[in-house]
C-alpha cells in the first residue's frame, strides 16, 4: 500500500490564542497516532480558517484517525465549523523534483 496524504480545513469561532491552546492538547496525541508519519498545521487568522496536511503510511491508517475519538471530538467541538476532510495518493515522481517530503520516508 502507498503513503497516504489527509488533509483537513475548518472555520474557527475564537482567537488564535484560544484555537492555538486547543490545537497543543491535540499535537501530541496526533504525533503519536499509528500510522501517522507527520502533519502540517495550517493557519488563516484573517479568514478564521485552520487546519492540516498529513502524511499517513496507508489508506487503513487515515481511516482509524478518521474514525479516532481526536477526529469525533474535532468533529463535535462546537466552535469549530465546516469540516472538510479529503484524502489524496501522492505522485512521488513529481514531488520528488519539487522536494516534498513524501518519497523520503
Amino acid at each position: 500500500m502507498s503513503k497516504t496524504i489527509l488533509q483537513i480545513n475548518f472555520k474557527f469561532d475564537m482567537s488564535k490564542e484560544e484555537y492555538l491552546e486547543i490545537a497543543r492538547a491535540v499535537a501530541e496525541p496526533i504525533a503519536q497516532f499509528r500510522g501517522c508519519l507527520w502533519k502540517v498545521w495550517l493557519l488563516n487568522e484573517e479568514e478564521q480558517e485552520a487546519g492540516g496536511i498529513y502524511l499517513f503510511e496507508n489508506v487503513k491508517a487515515v481511516q482509524d484517525y478518521l474514525d479516532s475519538p481526536i477526529v469525533a471530538k474535532m468533529a463535535s467541538h462546537p466552535r469549530l465549523n465546516r469540516l472538510s476532510l479529503k484524502t489524496f495518493a501522492s505522485i512521488d515522481e513529481l514531488t520528488e523534483i519539487t522536494r516534498g517530503p513524501v518519497g523520503n520516508i
